[in-house]
């Protein structure tokens, strides 16, 4: 009889799902109290879409978990969200734009053809939300 034994890709994407998760989880409460914090209703607005861009895909980074793992994540607050506005909106700048880079690399180590998709949609997501929290930080006047 053969023991089976799971790749180390399948060992690190576990990781790594745990870390995504874990960072949507963190950014979801964050862009709550940035849109009530925001100056504005346009930035507010924007600001609540980005937020449920980061539900969705913690949800759908949930789903491939419980699919690979048969349980339930137990997501953490990883990140601290500050209170003051402006330092909130260049956190949440650098963070899109570090998580940009490690989905795409979530993308680059996965095996199937779902999971390379599901992060490969999820870094675009979060470069664009990096030029929406740029552009509140450069174009208000």
């Amino acid at each position: 009889m053969q023991m089976y034994r799971q790749p180390v890709e399948s060992t690190s994407l576990i990781e790594d799902l745990r870390k995504a998760i874990n960072g949507e989880y963190s950014a979801i409460q964050c862009y709550e109290k940035l849109a009530k914090n925001a100056p504005t209703k346009a930035e507010r607005e924007q600001i609540l879409e980005i937020r449920q861009d980061e539900i969705n895909h913690f949800q759908t980074f949930s789903h491939i978990y419980v699919s690979l793992t048969g349980q339930q994540p137990k997501p953490e607050i990883t990140e601290e969200c500050p209170d003051d506005y402006r330092k909130g909106v260049r956190a949440s700048f650098v963070d899109e734009q570090e998580t940009t880079d490690f989905y795409l690399d979530i993308a680059d180590k996965a095996c199937t053809p779902y999971i390379r998709h599901v992060f490969k949609r999820a870094s675009v997501d979060e470069q664009n939300h990096a030029v929406w929290f740029l552009s509140f930080l450069t174009l208000r006047g």
